[in-house]
């Protein structure tokens, strides 16, 4: 894995992540903070978990600090403020991701999780690990939106891929 991949991944997360908010944005409030059935929640939750995990792993991979809780979901009671938050990380973490060179992302880092437990790991492997954990609540808060008949349409790294001109 190299930085100009890594790079290429997180555009694909931002690109699909706005896909999924702008689609969100089409919820009425009710539906936004409605509790759902998923592992977080419902449109929120899961929105909010998945800043989160963004804003945690860029903690412990840039400043080698380990969070030892995520943001609770009442800290964004509506979509603007989750977004205006998440806006801010990604301007972070971009900024972090140009600064890394290839040589950068075979490194190891040591982290805690949020119990406390200590880990290592490559930092390759936690940023790929961070962009799949995206895809997986994309996928479940689409099924939410597509639920409340505002689906987001395809959201795939292929369709992206083909926009970009990568392929």
């Amino acid at each position: 894995m190299n930085a100009s991949d890594i790079r290429f991944l997180f555009d694909y997360t931002y690109w699909a992540n706005a896909r999924i908010l702008n689609a969100a944005g089409r919820l009425s409030g009710e539906q936004f903070i409605a509790p759902g059935n998923l592992s977080f929640g419902g449109v929120r939750g899961t929105l909010v978990h998945a800043f989160g995990a963004e804003y945690l792993w860029r903690r412990r991979t840039q400043d080698g600090i380990s969070p030892t809780s995520m943001p609770p979901e009442s800290d964004y009671p509506t979509l603007a403020a989750l977004r205006a938050q998440w806006e801010a990380e990604e301007r972070l973490m971009r900024a972090y991701l140009e600064s890394l060179t290839d040589q950068d992302l075979q490194q190891t880092f040591h982290y805690k999780n949020m119990k406390g437990q200590e880990f290592e790991s490559v930092l390759w492997l936690a940023l790929t690990h961070l962009v799949n954990h995206g895809t997986q609540h994309r996928a479940e808060v689409a099924v939410l939106l597509t639920d409340f008949g505002q689906s987001p349409g395809d959201v795939d790294l292929i369709l992206y891929s083909r926009e970009k001109g990568r392929l």
